[in-house]
């Protein structure tokens, strides 16, 4: 499930997988999977020591409220709106609380929840900086601060909440974790994966 994360340009926002067998993360209105956002952070990882890295990111765009959906809703089986609510009349939440594990193969599922995406969303590119001078992460219209942003990563290596099943991570969040422990400079810098 998503957790709320402090931004110093939003306050509360949220972020995090929402379906245990997607691999999809949102934050607020962003959608994109973390098979993607896992190598976007190990190739900025990998750049060269720099006060200032920057990319654009392509991602799911679904900027009307009533379009994400609601997932509470979606999770108890009584209300399936916008594109949440599809994605869980296709994968529902398990019936036994016990098997609410994040599947470690939920890139598979890749094409099919793309699709429903596609439905509700634009695709578009953000801006992404990693400025190690300012001690901020952006990501296009949201801005963290150094412990939140690697709060963000740590939450991507533990599989959110409810954690990855038999914690079993796939290979793209080890490699993330691996690059980003290799290349500790800027934002990365003391980072802990716990």
């Amino acid at each position: 499930m998503p957790l709320a994360f402090e931004s110093i340009s939003h306050g509360t926002v949220a972020f995090g997988f929402f379906n245990i067998e997607s691999d999809m993360l949102l934050l607020e209105h962003y959608f994109f999977f973390a098979t993607d956002f896992c190598g976007w952070i190990a190739e900025m990882a990998e750049k060269e020591v720099a006060l200032l890295l920057e990319a654009r990111w392509p991602v799911f765009d679904i900027p009307v409220r009533e379009d994400i959906g609601d997932l509470m809703g979606a999770i108890h089986g009584f209300r399936f709106s916008g594109f949440i609510g599809e994605l869980y009349k296709r994968y529902p939440f398990p019936a036994n609380q016990e098997d609410f594990k994040q599947n470690p193969e939920g890139q598979k599922t890749r094409q099919a929840v793309e699709a429903l995406l596609k439905r509700y969303s634009v695709q578009k590119e953000i801006p992404v900086f990693l400025d190690a001078g300012k001690g901020v992460a952006s990501f296009g219209e949201y801005r963290f601060e150094r412990p939140v942003f690697q709060a963000l990563l740590s939450y991507v290596w533990q599989g959110g909440y409810p954690r990855w099943r038999d914690e079993v991570r796939p290979a793209y969040v080890v490699r993330m974790k691996e690059t980003v422990e290799a290349h500790p400079h800027g934002l990365f810098k003391g980072i802990h994966f716990s």
